[in-house]
């Protein structure tokens, strides 16, 4: 199995019906400080081992970044690693943030 995209109304959705579920930021350090995904996980160099050592394979894993797209290569990696259900969010950050200024 592969990893699948995720609309920004899906992943709102998602956090309030998944206790499991656990968003990975992979936008550089500066810019997860400057805002960010409630619940979202910085997901980097630094952190990428502690992280997925701590994070149960079973657990619903969704990863952002800017724009949707870089976040798809890490979406597959950690499918690979086995994680059961994985997800990149469409239009990333970006999309997010426009939305929730609607």
């Amino acid at each position: 199995m592969s990893f699948q995209h995720l609309s920004v109304d899906t992943l709102k959705t998602l956090m309030i019906q998944d206790p499991d579920l656990t968003i990975f930021d992979t936008r550089d350090p500066a810019s997860y400080a400057n805002g960010h995904i409630d619940q979202a996980q910085s997901l980097n160099n630094d952190t990428m081992q502690q992280l997925l050592d701590n994070t149960p394979m079973t657990n619903t894993i969704v990863v952002c970044c800017y724009h949707g797209v870089s976040s798809q290569s890490v979406a597959s990696w950690l499918d690979d690693q086995g994680f059961d259900t994985v997800y990149s969010l469409t239009g990333g950050y970006s999309a997010w943030a426009a939305q929730a200024q609607e």
